[in-house]
C-alpha cells in the first residue's frame, strides 16, 4: 500500500488514474427534499 500500488487511493493519485477506489465524480449525497404539498396522497387504510 503506497504510491506504487495502483489499487490504493494514494497510488491512483500518484499514477493519475481513476477507478473504484478513486472515482472521477463524487456520488451525490442523498439530501432531504422538501415535500411538495399535495403531490402524493396518503394511502387509505
Amino acid at each position: 500500500m503506497g504510491k506504487g500500488d495502483k489499487r490504493s487511493r494514494r497510488g491512483k493519485i500518484f499514477a493519475g488514474s481513476y477507478g473504484k477506489t478513486r472515482p472521477k465524480h463524487k456520488k451525490k449525497a442523498i439530501t432531504a427534499v422538501p415535500s411538495a404539498k399535495g403531490k402524493k396522497p396518503k394511502a387509505k387504510e
